[in-house]
C-alpha cells in the first residue's frame, strides 16, 4: 500500500479509488483519509460544502494526508441530483463565494479555459475515438463555437458534478466530495453537468432562477457547451476503462446535448 500513519491507525482501502482513498480506524474513532488531495479542502469544510476536516498530516513517504469525519449514508442516484434543492444551495454558494474564489486562488488552483477542456481531451485521445467521425463532428463544433467568458468573472467550481460526487448522510445533510478537479473557471462548467446530465431541457430555467440567474440564451448556450463537453470526456474516461456498456450509455446522453446545439 505505501502507506503509513502512527501504529495505532488501521488503514483500509476503499474500493474503486485506485489507492487514494481509506477508511482511517483508531479505537472508537473511523476516518475518511485522502492522499494528496486539494488544500482547498479546509475552506470548503468550513463553509460546510463538504464534510469536516479533521486532521493533515505528512506521511513517511511524503504524501499529505487528510482526513474526514466519517459519515454513514449513500451517493444520491441519478434520479435524485436533478430535482434536489440542496444540490442548487451548494452550487450557488461554491459560485457566489468571493471567499472561496480567493482562496482556491492562494492554493494554487489553476484557470481552466473551455479551450483548456477541449485540448485536455484530445491529449492523448485513443485512436478508436479519433476514427469515430461521429465524435469527431463532436469535437469541431465545440472547436467552432466556444463560449465566450471574461476570465475576470472566474469563479472556484468542482469540475465533476456528477451523482457520484453528491453525498447525503444518514442526517439528511447533503455535501459535495471529490475536490480533485476543483479550478477557477466559469460556473457553466458545473451547471453544464448537471443540467445536461439530470435535468430535462423544460425544467433548466426554472432550475436556473432557483440557483439565481437569469435563463438568457447566452447562459444557455454555455451550459450546453460544457455539458456537451463533459460527456466527451466521460466518452474517453469509459473507453479507457474498457466498459463499453458505460461508454455506449454517455453516447446517448452526448446526442441529446448535441442534438439542442
Amino acid at each position: 500500500m505505501g502507506l503509513k500513519l502512527d501504529n495505532d491507525w488501521h488503514l483500509q482501502p476503499i474500493d474503486g479509488d485506485t489507492g487514494q482513498a481509506f477508511m482511517g480506524i483508531r479505537a472508537a474513532e473511523k476516518v475518511f483519509i485522502k492522499r494528496n488531495t486539494s488544500p482547498f479542502l479546509a475552506a470548503l469544510s468550513r463553509e460546510g460544502i463538504t464534510p469536516k476536516l479533521v486532521w493533515t498530516k505528512r506521511a513517511g513517504n511524503g504524501d499529505v494526508l487528510t482526513a474526514q469525519e466519517w459519515l454513514d449514508g449513500r451517493v444520491l442516484n441519478e434520479n435524485e441530483v436533478g430535482r434536489y434543492q440542496e444540490v442548487i444551495t451548494i452550487l450557488r454558494h461554491l459560485h457566489h463565494s468571493p471567499s472561496l474564489t480567493n482562496m482556491l486562488k492562494k492554493v494554487g488552483g489553476k484557470e481552466i479555459s473551455a479551450f483548456d477542456l477541449l485540448l485536455h481531451y484530445a491529449e492523448d485521445l485513443p485512436q478508436a475515438l479519433r476514427d469515430n467521425t461521429y465524435l469527431t463532428k463532436v469535437f469541431r463544433h465545440l472547436e467552432d463555437h466556444l463560449p465566450s467568458f471574461d476570465p475576470k468573472n472566474y469563479v472556484a467550481v468542482h469540475g465533476d458534478t456528477n451523482h457520484r460526487n453528491w453525498m447525503l448522510s444518514d442526517t439528511n445533510q447533503l455535501y459535495l466530495v471529490d475536490w480533485d478537479s476543483a479550478m477557477l473557471s466559469d460556473p457553466a462548467v458545473d451547471l453544464g453537468c448537471i443540467l445536461g446530465r439530470y435535468v430535462p431541457m423544460e425544467k433548466w430555467s426554472a432550475w436556473l432562477v432557483a440557483y439565481g440567474t437569469t435563463p438568457k440564451k447566452e447562459v444557455m448556450e454555455r451550459i450546453h457547451w460544457y455539458g456537451t463537453m463533459h460527456q466527451l470526456e466521460q466518452i474517453k474516461v469509459q473507453y479507457r476503462k474498457r466498459n463499453f456498456k458505460k461508454m455506449n450509455e454517455e453516447i446517448l446522453i452526448l446526442k441529446t446535448n448535441y442534438n439542442y446545439l
